[in-house]
């Protein structure tokens, strides 16, 4: 994070990313396919400039998996049918909550 960063910034930033990071998880499998867990931390730190953990990664995949959004074949992990639609739906949210934040005055 930025030096500049004021704290609330900061706290939006980490919630935006760590605290939310099954997001990220399944955009990289949507839209790149299965893979293993370490080239998913590759993935999202390359394609959305953040890093994680190893342990938070892999509570994150744990808790995922347990949910039924991602399955884990041969090593590989791969987004189920509800993690896809969790997904879409994830977006649209964001999508929704953006216009709402940037409506002129």
């Amino acid at each position: 994070m930025d030096g500049t960063d004021t704290k609330a910034l900061q706290r939006l930033k980490r919630k935006l990313t760590i605290e939310n990071l099954w997001i990220y998880v399944i955009a990289v499998l949507v839209e790149e396919g299965p893979t293993y867990g370490y080239d998913i931390k590759k993935r999202i730190a390359t394609r959305f400039g953040f890093k994680v953990s190893p342990v938070t990664l892999y509570t994150v995949l744990y808790r995922m998996e347990r949910e039924g959004l991602l399955e884990k074949e041969g090593g590989y992990y791969k987004p189920t049918k509800i993690g896809r639609e969790a997904y879409t739906r994830a977006l649209e949210y964001i999508a929704e909550i953006l216009a709402k934040l940037t409506m002129p005055s």
